[in-house]
């Protein structure tokens, strides 16, 4: 496998966990952009994750850490935390260390997961994490859906960047998901941090189908290179979430998340109808999968050898992404293709 070659520490709302992975009380470790972490819950119920090193004398909040209330406490010294990384107490003094910090990270909920904003100047947030429901605009939620299903996969050799040019490789279909026909994108918006990919594809039929024929699709709304939602329209009724995070110059983590939709009308056998729904979203994760399978042992072609018909998607994408890399892209393609 080859070592990515795009920067491992963008810009933007990644996820390090799901919701239910931080229980009020605990302390969660964990590792992203080559930064030891911790994930904890305030009494309140807020979602806090910061660097995991105490600045007192640099013990890990993980190991022994406690939540008390709305900060948590050092276990070497009993020095209290809050959630934006302040000293607010020391147990054998008058007065907290007002001078030193523990880097809190911005966090958001959504779709059952936890997401933090990652900059390496630390500047705020400048766009929102996307909604699965929400930022579809369609008045749809949760309890239009059957329970989330959920795919993990640990330490991967590969980019965020990589899932995120997987939405307008349009050739890919046939060949992995093996679609009878080739997809046709429908928009591409790359204006924003937010964007947004449209296409035309069905997994029915076979080969001798015209794409005008055709009534079903995905919208995908990819915000910034962290996250990805999609919903679908003309089939099974689904959402999906990818998520990809680096762990550290080689590594990242990729979780996958499917709702399928429940019937809109009475059904003689509910039971028969989620087991249905099941065996479909088990679907939905298997060619997730097929996906990952590639990405995992892919080398990043830059620049690529692009077909007449990829020009126009990839090199949007691609220029697209430079903005998430205060660092330095590590190249790009966009920049070199003539």
């Amino acid at each position: 496998m080859a070592k990515p070659p795009l920067s491992m520490k963008p810009t933007g709302w990644f996820q390090v966990a799901w919701s239910a992975e931080i229980s009020p009380g605990e302390v969660r470790r964990m590792k992203y952009f080559d930064r030891e972490m911790i994930g904890w819950r305030t009494a309140s119920g807020e979602a806090v994750v910061m660097d995991a090193y105490c600045e007192h004398l640099g013990a890990h909040l993980g190991y022994g850490g406690q939540v008390e209330g709305e900060v948590i406490q050092c276990p070497f010294h009993g020095w209290q935390w809050n959630k934006e990384g302040r000293n607010v107490c020391i147990p054998y003094e008058s007065r907290p260390n007002r001078g030193r910090r523990i880097r809190s990270y911005p966090v958001t909920e959504r779709n059952e997961s936890i997401y933090i904003w990652h900059d390496i100047d630390e500047r705020p947030p400048y766009f929102e994490a996307p909604d699965v429901f929400a930022s579809f605009a369609d008045d749809s939620s949760a309890d239009d859906y059957y329970p989330q299903m959920t795919l993990f996969r640990e330490a991967l050799e590969l980019h965020p960047q990589y899932v995120l040019e997987n939405g307008v490789d349009f050739a890919h279909f046939k060949y992995v998901h093996k679609t009878p026909i080739v997809p046709v994108f429908t928009r591409h918006d790359f204006a924003q941090p937010v964007s947004f990919v449209d296409f035309t594809i069905t997994f029915e039929g076979d080969e001798s189908q015209s794409i005008d024929d055709v009534k079903s699709g995905v919208e995908a709304i990819n915000g910034g290179l962290g996250i990805a939602v999609t919903k679908s329209w003309g089939m099974v009724d689904n959402r999906t979430i990818s998520a990809v995070t680096p762990v550290d110059e080689r590594t990242s983590d990729v979780r996958f998340m499917v709702y399928i939709g429940r019937p809109r009308t009475a059904v003689k056998d509910p039971a028969r109808a989620e087991a249905k729904a099941r065996q479909f979203g088990e679907e939905v994760v298997r060619q997730f999968t097929q996906d990952i399978h590639i990405w995992s042992h892919q080398r990043y072609s830059d620049p690529p050898a692009l077909a007449g018909s990829e020009y126009e998607g990839f090199t949007a994408i691609r220029k697209w992404a430079t903005q998430f890399y205060p660092d330095g892209p590590g190249g790009t393609a966009a920049a070199r293709t003539p």
